[in-house]
Parts: structure tokens; C-alpha cells; sequence
């Protein structure tokens, strides 16, 4: 992602799906694991130019806050809400949201998916593959090799739950994760407004769990 991340001209197909990636990435990178402090600079100096979009606010917020932010802070941070010595304030899994267990049938049709669409678990992650985290990695996958199963894939094992998740996260007392919270929501709000016809059109069809 460049440290412009919006524009004030609408980009063209191919830059829009590069940036999408990019957030899904950013994401991604940020619910795994707290930011060191090369990634917080570079979100401090990141510049959001279109004032219309509805991500235009939640950015300048998480971008503020990121200018007045401690690494060491945002590591207890980010333990506190989604780690947690048994959990955490929020439990980024499609399980446990749509399940309310974790390991259950989100995670089942989830795999399922994920082994027809030939992507495979990295051994180096302990966490499951529906972790929040894992699936905006794997829908950077998806847009980036141009899969036709990417609108399908977002509105099976996405859009029922990650918007309630992230929903949960703006509203934890660190400025940081709350502003992620908020970034994020609107992110996949936005996402699933593009996505929906593109997924009722899809000859693809992924396993519902």
C-alpha cells in the first residue's frame, strides 16, 4: 500500500483490487500480532485524501492514534483484547461467532473450502484457519490471483460474522484497537456491499456450515 490510501480519482479495476488486498493485509497483519514500531511510522504517515468515502474518517482516526502509540503499550493491548490468558475481550473466530464454540462447523466447511480452492495452512500459525486474521489473508489470496471464487468465499465465511466481530473490537477501551475495530467494520461493510451481486451470480458454490 502506498501512503496515499484513498484517492481523490476513482481508480481504475485493477488499482482498486490492489488496494483491497492491501487492507485486507493490513488487517490481517494487525489482529495477528501487535505492530512494531517500522509498521507504526509507516501508519503514522499514511495520507487519506477522498473526504466522501465512509473509511475516510475511521482511517484519520487509527492513523492519529498510531502517531501517539508505543509498540510495548500496543503489545499488553493487543494481549488484553485478542489474546487473553484464556481469551480475550474478543474472540476473533468464525466459530465462536457463528457457533459460539471454538473448532465447530465454521471451521469444518471453512477447511473444506479452503482445500477445494488449493490453499493450505502455513504449519508455522497455531492459530485455526477462521481465525479473523487468517481469512482477510486469504481473501488478499483471492484478489490477487483473480479467483472467480472470491465474491463466494467473502460472503460464506465473512459476511455473516466479521462485521459483528470488529463491531466488538471498536468498542474495547485501547484507542488503537478500537480505531482497528471501527477501520475494519467499515471496511467490510463496504466490501459486502461489493460483493453480495457479484456472489448471487457465482457458479461456484462453497459449503455452507
Amino acid at each position: 500500500m502506498s501512503n496515499s490510501v484513498m484517492h481523490q480519482a476513482a481508480p481504475d479495476r485493477g488499482e482498486l483490487h490492489a488496494l483491497r488486498a492491501d487492507v485486507y493485509r493490513l488487517l490481517a497483519r494487525l489482529l495477528r500480532e501487535p505492530p512494531d514500531e517500522d509498521l507504526l511510522a509507516w501508519l503514522a504517515d499514511l495520507e487519506v485524501e477522498d473526504d466522501t468515502s465512509p473509511l475516510a474518517v475511521p482511517w484519520r482516526q487509527l492513523i492519529e492514534v498510531a502517531r501517539h502509540s508505543r509498540p510495548q503499550t500496543l503489545g499488553q493491548e493487543h494481549f488484553r483484547h485478542l489474546v487473553g490468558v484464556i481469551q480475550g475481550d474478543v474472540t476473533p473466530y468464525a466459530s465462536w461467532y457463528r457457533n459460539g464454540e471454538l473448532m465447530d462447523q465454521a471451521l469444518v466447511a471453512l477447511r473444506h473450502d479452503l482445500k477445494a480452492l488449493g490453499i493450505e495452512r502455513d504449519e508455522r500459525v497455531r492459530d485455526p484457519e477462521d481465525h479473523l486474521a487468517a481469512l482477510c489473508e486469504t481473501m488478499a489470496l483471492l484478489i490477487e490471483s483473480g479467483s472467480p471464487a472470491e465474491a463466494r468465499f467473502f460472503m460464506t465465511h465473512l459476511a455473516p460474522w466479521a462485521a459483528t466481530c470488529l463491531a466488538d473490537l471498536a468498542r474495547v477501551e485501547s484507542a488503537f484497537y478500537s480505531g482497528l475495530g471501527r477501520l475494519g467494520r467499515a471496511f467490510i461493510d463496504r466490501e459486502e456491499a461489493l460483493l453480495a451481486g457479484e456472489a448471487a451470480q457465482e457458479p461456484i458454490r462453497l459449503v455452507e456450515p
